[in-house]
């Protein structure tokens, strides 16, 4: 029933944000990476390429929901998402049309769709993130599953209801399995985690000292030190391969039946492009996923971090078995 409603309501909010645009001449995106951050790229496209451009806002996994349910009506065109369940949701259900070779090559062949209908835009890496005047950095765990231990009840902060964090529980499951997950999930509920709404809050709470440490994506870090140069919190990164420190993606697609085809895949075309991805990277400190360009000032090179992926592709249809997990272990609830 949470689910229909939800379709029902942002399928109107859709429509409202539609509203005034031509069918016949625009180019339609489902975006779920926010305003702010996308809507100057897709303006300067706009006005590149002369291509009028209707963009609704919203959470990546709704509209990827939406999408799924309008099927064949559905006016997107083009589908941008913060995080891969979403993309490979569709995927797995073929939503997507199949982008050139020649964009999927700007990118390496572990952070895109294997058949080709999905592309990454940008990386998250999950890591530990401290408070360096309560933690020893010589105390720091090696491992993701060394957090459930008596040393660090209490002290680990976790988002179960964000999106990234899903993400990771799922890639763990395709890693460990649903067995050894649920137990870690109900470790870490056991051993008393303080739960936040989001990355943001748990950054926000370890930098005032109200929790030593939390898990989220690297970049909120950054973001808080370039709001706060004084703020006493670092990044730690897992061991080489620990599903930990797992690489996530934002990635886009083009919505398969689109009469905007040739407009769809140079819009694609665009937000891989140097200048594009220049500016995913200076504005939020994620790592740049074409081939070439650098990451932002002041992180540690992609390469030298050992971080984990999986493939994306078994991401999207398990999302409602990891939801279950959540469900089961107690962590939302703590």
């Amino acid at each position: 029933m949470r689910r229909i409603l939800v379709l029902v309501l942002v399928a109107a909010a859709v429509s409202a944000g539609l509203a005034g645009c031509s069918d016949d001449d625009r180019l339609t995106v489902y975006s779920g990476r926010t305003k702010n951050l996308v809507g100057p790229l897709l303006d300067r496209f706009s006005d590149e390429t002369d291509t009028p451009v209707a963009v609704r806002y919203g959470d990546s996994a709704e509209l990827a929901l939406l999408i799924e349910q309008e099927g064949d009506r559905s006016p997107a065109d083009v589908f941008l998402s913060q995080s891969p369940g979403g993309l490979s949701l569709l995927a797995d259900g073929d939503h997507l049309a199949r982008l050139p070779e020649d964009v999927l090559d700007v990118v390496g062949e572990d952070v895109r769709s294997g058949d080709g209908r999905w592309v990454g835009l940008s990386g998250r890496v999950r890591t530990l993130v401290y408070n360096t005047d309560l933690v020893d950095e010589a105390e720091l765990p090696d491992s993701v599953f060394d957090l459930t231990g008596a040393d660090f009840e209490g002290k680990v902060g976790v988002a179960p209801t964000n999106g990234s964090f899903q993400d990771f529980v799922t890639a763990m499951r395709s890693t460990e399995g649903d067995d050894a997950t649920l137990a870690w999930l109900r470790a870490m509920a056991e051993n008393d985690s303080p739960v936040f709404a989001d990355n943001t809050a748990i950054v926000s709470a370890v930098a005032r000292g109200e929790v030593e440490m939390g898990l989220v994506n690297h970049y909120y870090n950054e973001v808080q030190r370039r709001e706060d140069p004084d703020s006493p919190t670092e990044n730690h990164f897992f061991e080489d391969g620990d599903v930990g420190s797992l690489v996530l993606v934002a990635g886009t697609a083009v919505v398969d039946g689109t009469a905007h085809g040739d407009d769809a895949e140079a819009l694609v075309e665009f937000l891989l492009s140097e200048e594009s991805q220049r500016f995913f990277s200076d504005e939020t400190f994620e790592y740049p996923l074409a081939a070439g360009v650098p990451a932002p000032e002041g992180l540690p090179p992609f390469d030298s971090l050992g971080a984990r992926t999986v493939d994306f592709d078994d991401l999207g249809g398990d999302l409602g078995r990891t939801q279950e997990l959540l469900d089961q272990s107690g962590l939302q609830g703590t």
